[in-house]
């Protein structure tokens, strides 16, 4: 964000003007929320009717909520069928994610991956510094996958994802997970497990190494958003509560964060599941 000071000069546009613009309310409640302090620009606490902002450079939030005021990003989750690769153009010809976004003008990337026969939640975007944020393992995003495994699932085996298992590529542990159903018949067991990982694969390669490979994958939640009733093969824009829970998220990491490598483009490498 560029270096802006609102009292500067009169310049820029109302602040009750801007949230009912976002959508937030209308003026006169807006006036109301500034009034009440529940309005904050660039984290500080607003009160007077009469400040002005800047809608492309300062960040609004009420009651510690963001509020997206660049109505140019497109924010959407698509449940990713099987068979589809996590690419917006795949050299090898296979199914690709650009039959999802022909809804939007405007250029769309993944936010991280999902392998080919892994299914569910998908962000794509083409906001590159929020992309950055939930894609990149160092800000702590979890990710939660239902797995339905080959074998009985214990308690133990339960345990020892959370304490941690290792890898070829060194160790790794669930953030949590719990058994949702084991089968004594031979059916299988579901499990559920939130990482915040991106390494490859990093959930087939934990339950094969407990003995359990996994039959089918489906990402259910990514950060606070929840796959809900989506159907597969389905894509929707994020309602205002879900784009605001994830600006939120955001603007709380970016005092830790490192630049984006590319903010233009939010593809990342870091996530195949």
């Amino acid at each position: 964000m560029t270096e802006h000071d609102p009292f500067a000069s009169p310049e820029g546009v109302r602040l009750q003007k801007v949230l009912a613009n976002a959508g937030v309310a209308s003026r006169r409640v807006a006036e109301q929320l500034i009034v009440e302090g529940r309005v904050r620009v660039n984290g500080t606490v607003v009160t007077e009717l009469g400040r002005r902002i800047d809608p492309e450079n300062d960040l609004v939030d009420v009651d510690g909520t963001a509020i997206q005021l660049d109505q140019s990003k497109r924010y959407v989750m698509l449940n990713k069928p099987t068979g589809v690769v996590s690419s917006m153009k795949d050299d090898r010809g296979r199914p690709d994610l650009r039959r999802f976004t022909k809804d939007w003008a405007e250029r769309l990337y993944n936010v991280g991956r999902l392998d080919a026969e892994t299914s569910g939640l998908l962000v794509l975007t083409n906001d590159g510094e929020l992309a950055h944020v939930l894609a990149h393992p160092s800000f702590g995003v979890t990710k939660v996958y239902i797995a339905k495994v080959e074998g009985r699932v214990t308690p133990q085996t339960i345990q020892r994802l959370t304490h941690g298992v290792e890898l070829e590529d060194g160790p790794i542990a669930a953030d949590k997970a719990r058994l949702l159903s084991s089968s004594a018949e031979g059916g299988g067991s579901l499990v559920e497990l939130t990482l915040h990982s991106g390494r490859n694969r990093i959930v087939r390669r934990m339950m094969a190494e407990v003995g359990h490979p996994v039959v089918e994958l489906v990402r259910r939640q990514f950060g606070p958003l929840h796959l809900g009733t989506l159907p597969a093969g389905r894509a929707r824009e994020l309602t205002k509560v879900e784009r605001g829970a994830l600006l939120t998220l955001a603007r709380r990491a970016a005092g830790d964060a490192p630049e984006p490598r590319d903010s233009s483009d939010p593809r990342s490498d870091q996530e195949n599941q």
